[in-house]
């Protein structure tokens, strides 16, 4: 029995639709409320039991490295005004159990490659993918939910969930037959097809349990859609000599690779926010 100890974050990324917020700043830094979006993800791949935590960078990426670093002389700013409320916050960041790993991705060739630059620290261990864009509000998080079936079921696995049908040429879109409640077996996957095209309206939304067998399918292929190593590539390739099943998860996602879905995130965790909830709401009701 196979256990998911390892997480990947592909944040190479450029995040060009919130230029110019990202000129200097990685768009997985991007606040929600007081958090930014890969610590969202970070934790919840901790609550899915999850230590090693394996970062796909790029240039202009310090930032994440700096957030997930001891801040020595921050934390002793805090301690020596008495702010020990803050300085919890900025230890628990990343807890002593996790390890953080960070490998650079030399060029933007795509989610696959990106995917396929984690192998030296994966190796032969199933692993996860989480796409801080895609902020996931589940109880118990997704990635839990998922490791949950990988538990039962020792495959890969891809978190999915219905779109409108004009929105599948953005999307990975998987075709399937329903196995048990909320968990799809797929015979067919896609890279953004036209509407008419798709072979229905699941969509991978960044979320996925993988095999290591993964890795020698994404080093055979070659350029998809848009010119890069498309990670929905080696998942059809590998699906022709693994099972691959598609989970319809438990939970509310907020798509913050786009500006509507960024803002409607700082809308729904203002609201739940323990500081802040009343007066937000409040607020919100007077415009």
């Amino acid at each position: 029995m196979k256990k998911i100890t390892k997480a990947v974050f592909p944040v190479a990324g450029l995040g060009s639709r919130f230029l110019p917020a990202t000129k200097a700043t990685a768009k997985e830094m991007l606040p929600v409320v007081d958090k930014p979006l890969i610590q969202y993800a970070v934790e919840e791949a901790i609550a899915a039991g999850i230590t090693d935590m394996v970062f796909i960078t790029g240039r202009n990426k310090r930032a994440i490295e700096d957030h997930f670093d001891k801040a020595y002389e921050l934390e002793a700013t805090l301690a020596a005004q008495g702010k020990n409320e803050l300085l919890r916050i900025v230890q628990e960041v990343v807890p002593k159990h996790v390890n953080c790993i960070y490998i650079r991705q030399s060029e933007p060739l795509g989610l696959g490659h990106a995917v396929l630059c984690a192998k030296p620290v994966i190796q032969n261990e199933p692993f996860a993918v989480i796409l801080a864009d895609d902020l996931i509000d589940g109880k118990p998080s997704v990635i839990k939910q998922m490791v949950d079936v990988f538990a039962q079921h020792q495959c890969s696995i891809l978190g999915v969930q219905d779109v409108p049908r004009e929105h599948t040429k953005q999307y990975g879109i998987v075709g399937s037959v329903n196995l048990e409640p909320n968990i799809e077996k797929v015979n067919k996957i896609v890279e953004k097809p036209n509407p008419a095209a798709a072979p229905s309206t699941l969509a991978v939304v960044g979320r996925y349990i993988l095999t290591p067998r993964i890795f020698h399918h994404i080093a055979q292929i070659w350029p998809g859609a848009g010119g890069e190593i498309q990670l929905t590539d080696g998942i059809a390739a590998l699906m022709q000599e693994e099972q691959l099943l598609a989970f319809r998860f438990a939970g509310t996602r907020y798509d913050c690779g786009s500006k509507l879905g960024y803002l409607k995130a700082q809308i729904a965790y203002g609201l739940k926010h323990e500081e802040l909830s009343v007066d937000f709401a409040e607020y919100l009701k007077s415009i």
